[in-house]
């Protein structure tokens, strides 16, 4: 499995694609059976088959992000809202200059808040970014997988994430995952407390319902779904 791209500047010369793909991740805990790269290893895996189905092209992912509701736990690390904002500002700007005018931000980290303005202040002039998957693709993909658990009860390294690690990268996910259930549904103050108000081991949700057919699924789900978002940024 590989997480960047390998695409020669030949490659892209002949895509010629106007769109681009961007994963977005972090680095962050997910407790003791998953890796601190998992939202980035969610991102790529999605942006890898949106570009790959769509023709489009794929950029190397942002693997730190704002991850500030896991500061406590160890190994996570965050930037900024407004250093993920001008890094992606950058990255359009460098697009640009190549002729590639429209952006997918395949987000994996529910914590990058601030990505919905990013998309929102770009596209007051037309189509020019998406932010991908939004909350019914999500909910789209658990259910295409029979999952047992809710999205928001499912919150942090559950059976979701843990499916899906399962099916793409087996040898990340460790055994506990079949222990580690812990529910916490109703979190009001979670952007205050952040995660350790409410979990201890740094996980909300089932993951000891993961198997890997089910990440299978949610992934052709999400890439089934992307082609409703795609008529949109490019009709």
């Amino acid at each position: 499995m590989y997480l960047l791209p390998t695409a020669t500047s030949t490659d892209e010369s002949s895509r010629d694609a106007t769109t681009a793909v961007l994963p977005v991740g972090s680095f962050e805990q997910h407790g003791d059976h998953l890796p601190l790269i998992t939202d980035t290893i969610v991102a790529c895996l999605i942006a890898q088959r949106v570009a790959e189905t769509y023709n489009l092209r794929l950029l190397p992912p942002i693997t730190v992000s704002c991850s500030h509701e896991h500061e406590g736990f160890a190994g996570t690390v965050s930037i900024s809202a407004s250093t993920l904002i001008a890094v992606i500002d950058d990255i359009r700007e460098s697009l640009a200059r190549s002729g590639v005018e429209r952006l997918v931000l395949v987000n994996g980290h529910g914590g990058n808040h601030v990505l919905a303005n990013v998309a929102q202040q770009a596209n007051v002039g037309g189509p020019r970014v998406v932010l991908y998957p939004g909350k019914a693709d999500w909910v789209a993909a658990r259910d295409h997988a029979g999952m047992e658990s809710s999205i928001s009860a499912d919150m942090h390294g559950g059976e979701l994430e843990t499916s899906i690690l399962l099916h793409s990268c087996p040898d990340l996910v460790q055994e506990s995952f079949r222990t580690a259930d812990h529910r916490a549904t109703d979190r009001p103050h979670l952007l205050v407390t952040g995660l350790r108000g409410y979990t201890d081991t740094g996980i909300i949700g089932n993951p000891s319902a993961a198997t890997a057919e089910k990440g299978r699924a949610a992934l052709d789900s999400l890439t089934a779904s992307f082609a409703d978002h795609f008529k949109v940024i490019d009709p």
